[in-house]
C-alpha cells in the first residue's frame, strides 16, 4: 500500500535518503518483499524504505538504531517474530532517539532479490539467523555497536535494547561495557544442564 508524505517520510529522507518507494505493512513476514523496512510509531506499520539500489544502509541520522535481520526462511526468525513485534509495539515510546529497522532477505546475502538488503547483511557480517544488530551513530558515523545471534525473548530484548543507550555512552567515555546477555555463557549453562540430564 503507497503512503502520503508524512513524518515517517521525513525521517528515512534524514536516515537514508530519498527513498525509492515506500510501502507500509502490519508486520514484516515472509510474504513480504524483501528489503530495509522502518517501524512507523504513528500507525503501528513497518514501512518498506529500500529495495532496489545496491547501496549498504549506513545511518545518516544520529541516534539509536535496533536492526533485525530475518530471513524468510528461517524457522527461529517466524518465533522472534512472537517477541520482537509485540516488544517494539510496546516500547517505542520509551526510546524517542532509536530507530528499529528490519533488513529482509530470502537467505542471507546470497538469495536476496534486493540489493540494498544483500549488500547490508554482508557489510554487517551477518551469518546467522535472526540476528539483532544495534548501533549508536553520532555526528553520522558509528560510536558503538553490539550483536545478538538467535532469536531474543521479551525479556531478553528488555536487557538488550532498554539498556544499549548507557552502554553506549558509557563506551563512548572510554568506560569498559559488558553486553547484558553473554552467549558464550549461556552455551556453557546449556551444555551443563544438558550433562547433567535436566
Amino acid at each position: 500500500m503507497a503512503i502520503e508524505r508524512s513524518s515517517v517520510v521525513n525521517l528515512i529522507e534524514r536516515m537514508w535518503g530519498t527513498p525509492e518507494s515506500l510501502s507500509e505493512y502490519r508486520e514484516v513476514d515472509p510474504s513480504c518483499p524483501h528489503g530495509l523496512y522502518v517501524y512507523d510509531s504513528e500507525k503501528d506499520v513497518w514501512v518498506l524504505f529500500s529495495s532496489k539500489t545496491g547501496e549498504v544502509f549506513l545511518p545518516k541520522l544520529d541516534g539509536y538504531y535496533v536492526i533485525y535481520f530475518d530471513n524468510t526462511r528461517c524457522s527461529a526468525c517466524r518465533k522472534y517474530d512472537l517477541h520482537w513485534f509485540p516488544y517494539v509495539r510496546q516500547n517505542f515510546h520509551k526510546f524517542p532517539d532509536h530507530y528499529f529497522i528490519i533488513v529482509l532477505c530470502d537467505w542471507f546475502a546470497r538469495e536476496c532479490k534486493s540489493p540494498v538488503a544483500s549488500n547490508t547483511f554482508t557489510y554487517y557480517a551477518v551469518h546467522s539467523s535472526p540476528t539483532t544488530v544495534l548501533l549508536y551513530i553520532k555526528n553520522r558515523r558509528e560510536v558503538y555497536r553490539e550483536s545478538y545471534d538467535g532469536y531474543l525473548k521479551m525479556d531478553e530484548l528488555e536487557k538488550v535494547v532498554g539498556g544499549f543507550k548507557s552502554r553506549a555512552e558509557a563506551y563512548e567515555k572510554g568506560m569498559k561495557v559488558s553486553k547484558p546477555i553473554d552467549e558464550a555463557q549461556d552455551i556453557i549453562k546449556l551444555l551443563k544442564r544438558i550433562l547433567s540430564g535436566a
